[in-house]
């Protein structure tokens, strides 16, 4: 087990006109996610804009997050690729840098077959010793990874958990059923109560990242038997999740830590500034939450 509970999936603050990240706010970006109770961290995930940064940066940010955490809680470091060449390579390196554990999607765009997922999360898995979590999110790769194929993979002792972003609840259960030693986590803050009850483990959030005590609270009610608080709690967060999804990940939560004074960070195309109408729906959220 890497964690239990909430892993914030943390963004990669950016300086005003996006040229390079900004460690200041990082730093107390990291803070803040400590303050709140998070149980790990994920460094360099869809909510991290990875696409968008370079190797040199992606390896300055691993470097740097290890060092500021310094162990308090597992930094988990996304090294998924569509050539596996380059994600076993990625492994390697973050491991041979310390990282606790690894997060891995599907590959996208070229979109291989369910074999194709086995030989490719199973090469991976046989070049490093690090934890494994696959990544399972159709809505951005255009594949979705099925049960059977989480089964076959379960089997390898490095792969113990799975992000599961598909709103299919029942692929859900049944991944769990057929897997009851796969730590399985909510890739969507607003499946985390469903995916619990269940029998999940958590989840990987997004809103975590400006509501980090919130969100850990939330599972830890659930796992400490309060359901009725987990629930009411989950209720609650309906229409913020819901802004921070009006637009792509990590648009909507970047634009609400500008605007909780968190950062100042700009965007790097093809990633670009909310329109006004949707601001003005965040920002509502954010002041109902008491947040700006």
């Amino acid at each position: 087990m890497i964690f239990k509970g909430c892993a914030t999936a943390i963004i990669t603050p950016l300086t005003k006109d996006g040229s390079a990240v900004d460690f200041d706010s990082f730093k107390e970006l990291i803070k803040f996610q400590l303050k709140g109770g998070v149980d790990a961290l994920v460094f360099l995930g869809t909510t991290g804009a990875a696409s968008t940064l370079s190797m040199s940066e992606r390896e300055e940010i691993v470097r740097f997050a290890l060092t500021t955490v310094d162990g308090r809680v597992p930094v988990i470091v996304g090294a998924g690729s569509n050539n596996t060449k380059d994600a076993i390579e990625n492994s390697i390196k973050y491991q041979k840098l310390g990282a606790d554990g690894l997060l891995h999607v599907t590959p996208y765009y070229n979109k291989c077959t369910q074999k194709g997922l086995v030989e490719h999360f199973g090469s991976i898995a046989e070049a490093t010793t690090l934890p494994i979590i696959l990544y399972n999110v159709p809505e951005r790769t255009g594949l979705n990874m099925l049960p059977k194929t989480v089964e076959a993979l379960s089997r390898n002792k490095s792969i113990v958990g799975l992000k599961e972003a598909n709103s299919n609840i029942e692929q859900a259960a049944e991944i769990i059923k057929l897997c009851p030693k796969l730590m399985l986590y909510s890739g969507n803050d607003g499946m985390t109560l469903p995916i619990m009850s269940l029998g999940g483990n958590g989840v990987i959030s997004v809103a975590g990242n400006i509501i980090p005590d919130i969100m850990s609270g939330l599972c830890e009610d659930f796992f400490e038997g309060k359901y009725e608080q987990a629930q009411k709690t989950q209720l609650k967060l309906v229409p913020l999740i819901k802004a921070l999804f009006c637009e792509t990940n990590p648009i909507p939560v970047q634009t609400a830590l500008n605007l909780m004074g968190k950062t100042s960070s700009g965007f790097r195309l093809p990633l670009t500034d909310m329109s006004e109408e949707n601001e003005k729906l965040l920002k509502k959220e954010l002041k109902s939450f008491g947040l700006i």
